[in-house]
């Protein structure tokens, strides 16, 4: 009966016929939904003069006092006050541009011999523009849009008949086209002073694989591994991370970080949710009663600390004796009678040191909330295309996500980014980077 809120299981393993989720009575009809009263508001703003393609003047026909007619040219009219501006944003008609390299062959006027003119060096390789393949990279890993219905987007907005197959290869150019980017960032990993890591399942070539995502400050890595053990954090972090790392409790990071470490407080508050919920003894009831009442102390701490109402030595100094409670809490029940509070007392008892390290580095944040955001966007796509079927789609399945995830990250356009960077490589330019240094 455990689902998502009160367990470490995903969201997306609940299905449509999961149990309506309540709303703690605290919350409910507290306000009505939509925006409340005195909120400022949203709207579209105007763009810019020199952003207007096309300016139409509207002239008032006659007099609204006398009805006299009025003039209906702007250069003969006697305007006053300030003009009212309406923008009407509108798509112009989509067509393709192709554009055909005519190869001649010329003889030679000293030996009468022919040559025929070669194709440039950067449309030799594809019947495709770089903006075309950029465009079905984005389509495809950005808006999580299959190859079939990229196909039929392409011949039905901008008359483009293509192939599943030529999809496929300008997605492998993209991938190519990001290596270095890409390797760049991964050498940047074990540099980083924080990183939050998590994994998910993946499938390719109908076998399990894993989707590692690690989140640093200003950018993501992906990566699909065969395993999930603590191998693939030293093949990306090396044998020593000198960082924290932020991640759940599961085993591949208990033996691979011996370090300063953050454990995500959101899984072990759906632990203490799970066992209160479903507890039959009572001293189930009185563990998590009190452990989840430290929770919210501390995170009010905490709220107030993010809303500049605390400076870090506050922060500090107020949470010493709620770690010192959680840690007598869980010594108090190392030797429970009930098997659940015993293993996860004694989890938090030996790892008491992993869930404060948000109070006083900068940078750390009590959850791995990042991470998991982050994967939610892989997982919806692993869902519509059922992973890979090659060991070059997981290479570009991990580069693609990369790149499109720290654009976001970092406000950046990631169709341009795809453009540009297929453009380069076609041009054996060099690389552009997600490093902001």
């Amino acid at each position: 009966k455990k689902d998502s809120t009160n367990s470490s299981k995903p969201p997306s393993s609940d299905g449509p016929a999961a149990a309506r989720r309540l709303k703690p009575a605290r919350c409910r009809g507290r306000r009505k939904p939509g925006g409340q009263k005195g909120h400022p508001g949203s709207y579209r703003a105007l763009e810019p003069l020199e952003r207007v393609d096309q300016v139409v003047p509207v002239l008032p026909a006659d007099c609204r006092h006398c009805g006299q007619p009025l003039p209906q040219q702007i250069e003969q009219a006697e305007t006053r006050g300030e003009v009212h501006r309406y923008q009407v944003t509108e798509l112009p008609p989509l067509r393709a541009h192709i554009t055909e390299y005519q190869c001649h062959k010329v003889a030679c006027p000293h030996c009468r011999q022919a040559t025929r003119a070669e194709l440039p060096a950067e449309v030799q390789s594809s019947l495709f523009g770089p903006r075309l393949a950029g465009l079905i990279a984005y389509l495809t890993v950005g808006l999580r849009i299959p190859r079939r219905g990229v196909e039929q987007l392409l011949a039905t907005a901008l008359g483009i008949e293509i192939s599943v197959g030529s999809t496929q290869k300008l997605i492998e150019e993209s991938s190519e086209a990001l290596a270095a980017t890409c390797q760049e960032l991964e050498r940047q990993l074990p540099k980083e002073p924080v990183l939050n890591s998590d994994e998910t399942g993946w499938r390719s070539m109908g076998e399990r694989r894993w989707l590692w995502a690690l989140v640093a400050s200003s950018f993501v890595f992906f990566t699909v591994a065969s395993s999930r053990s603590s191998q693939v954090l030293i093949h990306l972090l090396g044998t020593v991370f000198p960082g924290i790392l932020c991640s759940d409790r599961f085993g591949a990071y208990l033996k691979y970080h011996k370090g300063r470490a953050q454990f995500c407080w959101a899984h072990l508050k759906r632990d203490l949710l799970g066992i209160q919920e479903f507890a039959r003894t009572t001293d189930a009831e009185r563990f998590c009663r009190d452990a989840l009442a430290l929770t919210a102390r501390l995170f009010r701490l905490w709220h107030r600390f993010r809303g500049g109402g605390l400076e870090r030595t506050e922060l500090i100094l107020k949470s010493i004796p709620l770690q010192k409670r959680f840690f007598r809490l869980c010594e108090q029940h190392l030797d429970s009678g009930d098997n659940e509070v015993r293993v996860l007392a004694t989890a938090m008892f030996q790892h008491c040191d992993r869930l404060f390290a948000f109070i006083e580095y900068p940078g750390v944040e009590p959850t791995n909330n990042s991470v998991e955001r982050t994967l939610r966007h892989a997982v919806i796509w692993r869902k519509i295309s059922f992973g890979n079927q090659s060991a070059k789609g997981e290479v570009a399945t991990a580069r693609l996500l990369t790149v499109a995830r720290t654009c976001v990250m970092q406000r950046r356009n990631a169709l341009e980014f795809l453009c540009d960077s297929v453009s380069r490589h076609r041009a054996a330019q060099p690389s552009l980077s997600l490093l902001q240094r």
